[in-house]
């Protein structure tokens, strides 16, 4: 027998059993996993859901599409454009009833909230639109259960843009890809900027500094928070933070004006609490750096402050200030705290004659003194060479978004704390528009599909 015969027979028994153990798999119930996560989920951006699913039903339902065609027989000729589409849609009824008859009823319950929850959280924004039942999962405790087992992911960015200040655009970075979702609750005819965020919650305040809400962009739960007792029309600081590990445990938000007054507001009780009075060690009034969002640290807030230069920090469970004289580095302008792995870092620009660059400082806390520990690669601080360049930090989790703009220039780049990975972010455009959005402020936040306002 030649050996073009013998490689031939091989590769024809091979299919054959192929089709066989495919059919078993499907018996079994194990394909069904396989093909949910395959193609109705990580084909985000090529052919639509339900092609995708009907693609993995047909191969995966009928096991002689998988036979090679027999020696001797003629290829098949090629159908009319009407006939391919009458005999797909015959077989995609088909395949949708095998399916439905062998799979998904038998299909446990609890396997398909594990596979759903350990999905990636882009997947999401179709996800609601499937059916009722999907769409439900998200006030199922069941799934909130299976969500906390899962690592916690990436952080995203929730920005604000000059040109739309009433809507937001989040950035996911591990796909490397901007959303524009809509939060209908959010008041329109008011500016409201994010200034915090704890579990998948983003708190926001209106630029009169008279309301504060609580939202999570994915899901849109809102929550208008109540009036506060006191009255502030001047700038806040505004912090946030857990009361245990996940947003279902409740939450608090803490703000601190300028001559001292202060409230915290708990989300189990709905009510803001004036818990005393600054300590007379504290200088009054303070000089707050409003360009900084607060870091949480094992339910501690940092603020940082000026003159002193330093630190402000408020411990949400005893209910105690405290302040930290710090030097800042020479030279530095437009800076910011963050936090990595419960470390206080600083951000900042340093600009010494025509030459400005992004630096990363940690605080030492043995000699509470700032430490440099890495800068932005010289090839890029180039670019800045001349000009006056201006930055906003837009998050302080572990993973940094960095706004550099001057009248020449807008750039966007990351930066991970831990990995000390510099990259450069695509432009924010909206959809089906054109002009790059330049972007105003904005919070780092940990996307969480079960957090409730």
């Amino acid at each position: 027998m030649c050996a073009h015969r013998r490689r031939h027979i091989y590769m024809k028994n091979m299919y054959v059993e192929d089709g066989r153990n495919r059919d078993c798999y499907i018996r079994a119930g194990i394909i069904s996993s396989r093909a949910f996560v395959a193609c109705c989920f990580f084909n985000l951006e090529g052919s639509s859901f339900e092609d995708s699913c009907c693609n993995i039903i047909m191969t995966a339902g009928k096991s002689e599409n998988l036979k090679m065609l027999e020696p001797g027989k003629p290829p098949p000729t090629k159908k009319a454009r009407k006939e391919r589409g009458r005999g797909k849609a015959t077989a995609t009824t088909s395949s949708n009833e095998i399916m439905e008859e062998h799979i998904w009823r038998e299909f446990p319950e609890d396997l398909f909230e594990a596979v759903i929850a350990r999905l990636p959280i882009a997947t999401f924004f179709r996800f609601r639109s499937v059916c009722r039942k999907w769409n439900s999962l998200l006030t199922s405790q069941s799934f909130s259960q299976q969500c906390a087992q899962v690592k916690q992911s990436q952080s995203w960015f929730y920005t604000i843009t000059h040109e739309n200040v009433n809507t937001g655009a989040i950035y996911d970075p591990s796909l490397k890809k901007w959303h524009h979702p809509t939060v209908p609750a959010l008041p329109t005819k008011l500016i409201v900027l994010p200034v915090a965020s704890a579990g998948g919650l983003i708190c926001f305040l209106d630029i009169g500094h008279r309301s504060f809400y609580v939202c999570n962009p994915l899901t849109r739960s809102f929550k208008e928070l109540p009036a506060r007792s006191v009255n502030v029309w001047s700038r806040v600081a505004v912090g946030m933070t857990l009361n245990g590990d996940s947003a279902s445990s409740g939450y608090k938000i803490l703000w601190v004006g300028c001559e001292g007054e202060y409230e915290v507001y708990d989300s189990t009780k709905n009510s803001w609490t004036c818990p005393g009075s600054m300590p007379p060690n504290i200088k009054l009034p303070l000089a707050l750096n409003f360009r900084s969002q607060a870091v949480s640290v094992d339910g501690t807030l940092y603020f940082m402050r000026s003159r002193p230069d330093g630190i402000l920090s408020y411990d949400m469970k005893n209910g105690t200030w405290k302040q930290f004289v710090i030097p800042a580095p020479p030279h530095l302008t437009d800076h910011t705290l963050a936090e990595c792995g419960g470390r206080i870092m600083l951000v900042g620009l340093l600009t010494k004659n025509a030459a400005t660059c992004v630096c990363i400082w940690e605080l030492q806390k043995m000699t509470l003194l700032w430490k440099e520990v890495d800068r932005m690669p010289n090839i890029w601080c180039l670019e800045f060479y001349g000009k006056h360049v201006r930055m906003t930090c837009l998050g302080n989790k572990g993973l940094l978004m960095l706004s550099l703009r001057s009248r020449q220039m807008n750039r966007l780049v990351t930066y991970d704390l831990s990995s000390r990975e510099w990259l450069k972010v695509p432009g924010c455009v909206l959809p089906r528009g054109r002009k790059r959005q330049w972007i105003a402020c904005g919070t780092a936040f940990h996307p969480c599909l079960t957090a409730l306002a």
